[in-house]
């Protein structure tokens, strides 16, 4: 019996993350080096198996040429062989693999996949959100948080959270660990699909920055910003984010 959409997306999240280890445990490489080859060896792995298992879909991945094909169909997938690149290399938990079927532009069916942490976070199985904390956890970038973000957390009095990959950032708040990811410094759409997927099937809030919804399987896969909060703070961070525009 064929496996269905979200048992696929997990079973193919978990499996690119045993990979990865794999690779970082044998290659005897590290830092930039180690990144690359774990790039690729994800990559392949994930369209390999997501061209044998749903041939009809369209794909879009980080690690691959991009196909326009992809724009002509209602289902496609989503892939970030490894997010975090860098965190990988230096051997940090704070990486993912994202594995996502966009239906129609919505981030519909996701597996996050957070290896050096031995987890899988599923859009099919959402758990009950843990309690939140009353002065507001605020995740950013480890290396560049965005102006925006900073100004926000001003505005909230929040705590900020520094950390690596997106998928990490989205799963510490649909673990509990935070109350808002908001990053306005760019992304890209294989960024964001698995997180939004699993994070909205939580109960999350998730949309742009400005609040207007995320869209996938666009002509252009840059994706300018994103919002990832617990619901009792997405009016709030979107009110302080107009009054940063006006």
């Amino acid at each position: 019996m064929s496996m269905n959409d979200a048992e696929l997306a997990a079973q193919l999240a978990q499996a690119a993350g045993q990979t990865l280890l794999a690779v970082r445990m044998s290659s005897g490489l590290e830092g930039q080096s180690l990144g690359k080859a774990g790039d690729a060896a994800a990559n392949a792995f994930l369209c390999e198996a997501l061209r044998r298992e749903r041939p009809d879909d369209g794909l879009l991945s980080e690690e691959e040429k991009d196909n326009p094909a992809r724009l002509s169909k209602s289902r496609v997938w989503i892939v970030d062989p490894v997010d975090g690149t860098r965190e990988f290399g230096e051997a940090r938990c704070d990486w993912a693999v994202h594995v996502a079927l966009a239906i129609d532009g919505v981030a519909t069916i996701g597996a996050v996949a957070l290896p050096g942490l031995d987890l899988v976070l599923r859009s099919d199985q959402p758990q009950p959100l843990p309690p939140g904390a009353p002065i507001p956890r605020m995740l950013v970038s480890r290396s560049r948080p965005a102006r925006e973000a900073l100004a926000v957390a001003e505005i909230l009095g929040a705590e900020l959270v520094p950390m690596g990959s997106a998928g990490a950032k989205a799963m510490a708040v649909v673990r509990g660990d935070a109350e808002i990811y908001l990053h306005t410094g760019g992304q890209y759409e294989w960024d964001s699909c698995a997180p939004v997927a699993v994070a909205a099937a939580h109960g999350l809030h998730v949309s742009r920055a400005d609040g207007a919804p995320l869209v996938y399987n666009q002509p252009d896969t840059y994706m300018p910003d994103l919002l990832i909060c617990r619901p009792e703070w997405a009016e709030r961070v979107l009110t302080a984010m107009r009054s940063l525009a006006d």
